[in-house]
């Protein structure tokens, strides 16, 4: 199977790592891929939104399968380009309907979905521009610290956790005047959630699903989870208070009712679903219970690249199941050991930063060997030398029989590795 991969960055590249592995692939292209996934397949110099110059590709190569990483040409409705034009129609995309990735590409969207199918989520309300006053008064119902979502996609970065009234008015006001453009033209404002977060991922045919290894990520820059938000970090997988039980109820609450949702809503999904939860105590009865803070409609970056170390099926087996509409046949084989990822960043990440320096990697196990991987985010090929090329440069990913073994080869490759300005969070998994 020939087989076409969107996307550039870390996520990618440990997507990229896993599917040429599979016996059932016989040819590999990344678009437009980076200075890693040249490794494992062949990058091509095309924009993973470029739908016109992506079919032209796809007709040429007698490609077989097209896998969505990013949500940008999810949310543009790549699938739905492929299954109304003529010649594409028959070629599978792993990645929901347009329709279906207004999951991510709306908040006010995915929190009405969540309320219809009675999916536990924290209290909220939607506002405008010409709805300020009114949004400015529903602040004032709700505790510290405040919760602001800018509705459409921001890069990760359109929300706020403001610790006073004052603030959470003034960006309140900011937001809506368009300090993300077009995205915070409506601006979601909810009730805080306190707990420890986790993401679990599903592939799902649109009728059933099957549920992936679990991570959590740590989004701030700096250790003991100060700072800015930034893209993430690095991640842990398992997780430990993702008990058998805890899973249980998140399956029962969670993935099943939304599954059923979008086949209630008509809503055409084939691929992964990404559950930000919230491991929150419940006030009446005191118990932590699992709540949804947000739906993503695609792999989370860096979960991947611990994900993809846990999963031990072949992925394109899956992602047939996913295409034909049989995934309830197949089986998903966890790896018993820890994985866990840490980060290497630019510095000034995630604020202004500069690009174009020379990377030094240190002579490690190639791909797919040893206990540590090394996949690369922000990476560049400039006159043969490798190059940062993003705020997220390079994920040190490794395995480990726990937590500690596996972040202790992590730090220690992360410590060789070489670029002006590198900085890395010492503290991924502390808090577990």
């Amino acid at each position: 199977m020939k087989i076409l991969l969107l996307g550039s960055g870390g996520r990618e590249h440990a997507l990229a790592w896993k599917i040429s592995q599979s016996k059932k692939c016989e040819k590999l292209f990344i678009a437009p891929g980076n200075a890693g996934t040249g490794s494992v397949g062949e990058n091509v110099p095309m924009k993973a939104d470029d739908f016109e110059a992506i079919k032209q590709f796809c007709l040429e190569k007698v490609i077989n399968m097209v896998v969505v990483g990013p949500e940008d040409p999810l949310v543009k409705g790549i699938y739905d380009y492929f299954r109304n034009d003529a010649e594409l129609k028959d070629i599978p995309v792993i990645g929901p309907s347009k329709a279906g990735a207004v999951l991510e590409g709306s908040k006010d969207f995915a929190k009405g979905f969540m309320q219809r199918h009675g999916i536990p989520t924290a209290a909220y309300q939607t506002f405008d521009g010409e709805h300020l006053q009114e949004g400015k008064a529903f602040l004032k119902t709700l505790q510290p610290p405040y919760v602001l979502k800018a509705d459409g996609l921001c890069a990760g970065k359109g929300v706020l956790i403001l610790p006073t009234l004052e603030e959470a008015e003034k960006e309140l006001e900011e937001m809506l005047g368009g300090m993300f453009g077009n995205a915070s033209s409506r601006v979601v404002i909810e009730e805080f959630m306190s707990g420890i977060e986790c993401s679990v991922f599903i592939l799902t045919d649109g009728k059933d699903y099957k549920i992936l290894p679990e991570a959590k990520d740590y989004k701030r820059i700096g250790e003991g989870d100060t700072g800015l938000n930034t893209g993430g970090m690095g991640s842990v997988s398992p997780v430990p208070f993702a008990t058998t039980e805890w899973m249980k109820k998140v399956e029962d609450r969670i993935i099943r009712p939304t599954v059923e949702g979008l086949k209630a809503e008509s809503i055409d999904y084939k691929g992964f679903i990404f559950f930000g939860l919230i491991n929150r105590t419940n006030t009446s009865t005191g118990k932590p219970e699992p709540y949804v803070i947000e739906y993503n409609v695609r792999m989370g970056d860096p979960e991947t690249e611990t994900v993809m170390l846990r999963l031990k099926s072949d992925i394109v087996d899956l992602f047939e199941g996913v295409a034909t509409g049989t995934l309830s046949e197949k089986e998903v084989i966890f790896d018993e050991r820890a994985a866990v990822c840490v980060m290497l960043v630019s510095g000034g990440y995630p604020g202004s930063y500069q690009k174009g320096y020379p990377i030094s990697l240190p002579p490690t196990p190639s791909e797919g060997r040893g206990d540590t991987v090394i996949f690369h985010a922000g990476t560049a090929l400039k006159d043969e030398e490798m190059v940062t090329n993003g705020g997220r440069v390079i994920a040190v990913s490794s395995y480990g029989a726990d937590k500690a073994e596996a972040l202790q080869k992590s730090f220690t490759e992360a410590q060789k590795i070489q670029f002006q300005g590198k900085y890395f969070r010492r503290d991924i998994g502390a808090d577990l």
